[in-house]
């Protein structure tokens, strides 16, 4: 399977089990604050992976 689509899965799985979480205990609980962090890292690892992206293709 591509690479990006399982990162996209990933990113929709996150997405929705934040909002399961934040719907269940408020939007200051710890689990969704930690839930909110590891939906970042993956915001932040689909970025780099574009911009890298772009940097071949400009390179190419």
């Amino acid at each position: 399977m591509n690479s990006d689509i399982v990162l996209d899965q990933e990113l929709e799985n996150a997405r929705k089990r934040l909002y399961e979480l934040s719907e269940q205990y408020g939007l200051r609980h710890a689990c969704v604050l930690e839930q909110s962090m590891f939906l970042d890292e993956l915001i932040n690892e689909h970025n780099r992976i574009s911009q890298l992206k772009k940097q071949v293709v400009i390179l190419s």
